[in-house]
């Protein structure tokens, strides 16, 4: 409800304003590049699952060359945003499920996968995983997870697993 909420304000904001902000204000965390280059190397599949936007992730997909991203969907017609999120909501219990789906997929279960996150609605998608990594995140996650980054960046979790960062 919040989500949309929060997104009904943006109604009839052009749809290049998000093409704006991430030109001029994405960046990447520190050490990504490394990570998914690391992972790629023992041959793993990556991604991303957001409670944000596609556009982002879609941007990062491509920038980290990721083989998977999931986010919201935003409804953009005519140029600009409507204010209404297309298709379900992803929230803690979604990104759970698409952990579950791409393991399947991958022909294991979550046991055999590793999640970072850094907030609360990435709890769950944390406890499933075989690895779940508190990167940078509040007490709360940090006391759940497997592993924490508290310093540094998200080259650490290779470090943590033993990968060469290259």
């Amino acid at each position: 409800t919040s989500l949309r909420e929060r997104v009904h304000l943006l109604q009839g904001t052009p749809a290049s304003t998000i093409d704006a902000i991430i030109r001029e204000r994405l960046q990447l965390s520190p050490g990504a590049r490394e990570l998914i280059q690391a992972a790629k190397a023992q041959g793993l599949e990556t991604g991303v699952v957001s409670g944000g936007f596609t556009q982002f992730t879609r941007h990062l997909q491509e920038m980290l060359d990721l083989d998977y991203a999931f986010a919201n969907t935003l409804e953009i017609v005519d140029g600009k945003i409507t204010g209404q999120v297309l298709g379900d909501i992803i929230d803690a219990n979604a990104k759970a499920d698409i952990l579950d789906l791409l393991a399947i997929s991958a022909g294991t279960d979550a046991s055999h996968c590793i999640a970072i996150g850094d907030g609360a609605n990435d709890l769950p998608m944390l406890r499933k995983a075989g690895v779940g990594i508190a990167y940078h995140a509040k007490a709360v996650v940090r006391a759940q997870a497997d592993f924490q980054i508290r310093y540094g960046g998200l080259d650490t979790a290779a470090h943590f697993l033993g990968w060469s960062c290259g």
